[in-house]
């Protein structure tokens, strides 16, 4: 069975490092130095942390979406 997941990813101007986390699947987070790396680990991460879980994934809470804040600071 084929099953998308949702990342999210920033990239950190102090390492220089892409980082992505998968909301909602523990322990799923990883960085690369470019976006095509930081894909390929995500997939690895990604599939070794569904293996380890303890419980099926739909016990795990679930991302829903994002949300743009706008503030006057």
């Amino acid at each position: 069975m084929m099953r998308s997941f949702t990342a999210y990813i920033e990239f950190d101007p102090e390492t220089s490092l892409y980082v992505g986390t998968v909301p909602g699947v523990p322990g799923a987070h990883t960085q690369g130095a470019t976006l095509d790396e930081l894909q390929s680990n995500l997939h690895e991460v990604l599939a070794l942390c569904l293996e380890e879980l303890s419980e099926p994934l739909e016990n795990y809470s679930r991302f829903v979406g994002v949300q743009q804040i706008e503030l006057a600071i």
